[in-house]
């Protein structure tokens, strides 16, 4: 007789289970990125070897346990610290950017609306040139010792906005002109001597320079106008005390003094004004003497032996060729491959100040293409108004120079490139 196990067990052999057991298959869904990653068959085999595939414990008849693993996390953690680091060099960079764009559609908005009336230009001078007219004025301000400083604020800002003089406020002439041929990988300049003879809209002939306390900036970019038989795009008063903070925020700028040169702007420092002494040679000027070197008209001896600019002569159109090496050290500064550490560490405030030393009418859109442009220029020609040797002009009455129709149509040609 069988026993009750081999029953059950006899029982069970001759049975076939009656339906397949359920069961439920489940999928997972691909990444996003899944197809464009290679499968990964060394870290397999690595699990493989380790024994039991799970990666995290070796197995137990793995001898070389002790081994490092090919699969080293540091890599990857060197990645993620340069990612990070590209990233805040990105943010600093963008933040330089936007605070040069944001400073730059500020400073438009204080330019006199009759002067954005009279001029031709376009936004658009990255692949175009177009010709800006710098503007300096001798407005000093109210706080001043100097005689000649403005009555009062209100005529100080009057003359930097560029408006015409009101009733109560004397209008201040322009203290330097300069025209600017910039766009399209093209920098060249010519300075205006401010005591040329031209005609004034609505006044009889005078200094150039009147134009401006005539009727502002648009008085002045109708006398250039009529006077070179050209068309003004785009203007720049210069602000003098932001144009030092500028100078100030790149590091100086460096100036190759062919000779000694010594004097005193806005009565020199016991008048609260700036002293400078210069000897022949390069310097490397901070924005109070950048300054003054751009805006000196009459020099004074200088200490100890040697000749310097008070014996040999000082007059407009040496203070023309000072304001173009100025504007040529701020240029070479902001464009010197050694100097891109430097810039871009400081690009905020840079790009913060930089608007401030001006008002014009070129904004967020222009002023970054006038500065990309004017990098792949290099430094441009540079040529003074009567400024040849033997000199073509002659002087008229009141001192002022006479420029010859011939002269201003070549410095004319040359600004345009012919």
């Amino acid at each position: 007789m069988a026993s009750d196990d081999d029953q059950r067990s006899g029982g069970h052999r001759g049975q076939q289970p009656s339906e397949r057991p359920e069961y439920n298959v489940y999928r997972s869904r691909k990444g996003v990125f899944s197809k464009l990653r290679s499968p990964d068959l060394s870290g397999l085999r690595e699990k493989a070897r380790r024994g039991d595939g799970s990666g995290g414990k070796p197995g137990r008849g793995d001898k070389d346990s002790r081994r490092p693993s090919r699969f080293d996390p540091k890599p990857s953690v060197r990645r993620r610290w340069l990612k990070w680091i590209l990233v805040a060099a990105s943010v600093w960079l963008l933040i330089g950017i936007a605070s040069f764009a944001i400073s730059a559609q500020l400073q438009t908005f204080k330019l006199a609306g009759d002067a954005k009336s009279a001029l031709d230009g376009n936004p658009f001078l990255l692949f175009s040139p177009q010709t800006i007219l710098v503007i300096g004025t001798d407005a000093r301000d109210p706080n001043t010792k100097e005689p000649g400083a403005a009555t009062s604020q209100k005529c100080y800002d009057q003359q930097a906005r560029g408006k015409a003089p009101s009733g109560d406020c004397p209008g201040f002439r322009a203290d330097s002109l300069m025209l600017i041929r910039a766009g399209g990988a093209t920098f060249r300049k010519l300075s205006i001597p401010r005591d040329s003879l031209a005609e004034i809209p609505g006044q009889s002939p005078q200094k150039i320079n009147a134009g401006y306390s005539f009727g502002g900036a648009k008085g002045e970019i109708e006398t250039i106008q009529n006077f070179l038989n050209i068309k003004i795009d785009h203007i720049v008063i210069m602000d003098f005390v932001g144009f030092a903070d500028f100078i100030d925020s790149i590091g100086g700028v460096k100036v190759n003094v062919p000779i000694a040169v010594c004097g005193d702007i806005s009565g020199g420092t016991s008048n609260g004004g700036i002293t400078i002494r210069l000897s022949k040679g390069e310097h490397t000027l901070g924005g109070q003497e950048a300054l003054a070197y751009a805006r000196l008209r009459k020099p004074s001896p200088c200490p100890g032996k040697g000749k310097s600019v008070y014996q040999t002569g000082y007059d407009d159109l040496s203070r023309a060729a000072a304001q173009q090496q100025i504007i040529n050290g701020v240029k070479d500064r902001m464009t010197d491959p050694l100097r891109l550490p430097y810039n871009y560490i400081k690009g905020p405030f840079i790009g913060w100040t930089a608007p401030k030393a001006f008002v014009t009418d070129m904004g967020a859109l222009t002023l970054p293409q006038l500065v990309l442009s004017t990098v792949f220029a290099g430094s441009g020609t540079t040529d003074v108004l009567c400024g040849a040797d033997p000199m073509p002009c002659s002087f008229g009455p009141g001192g002022s120079i006479v420029v010859p129709e011939s002269e201003r149509q070549r410095a004319t040609k040359q600004l345009l490139g012919g």
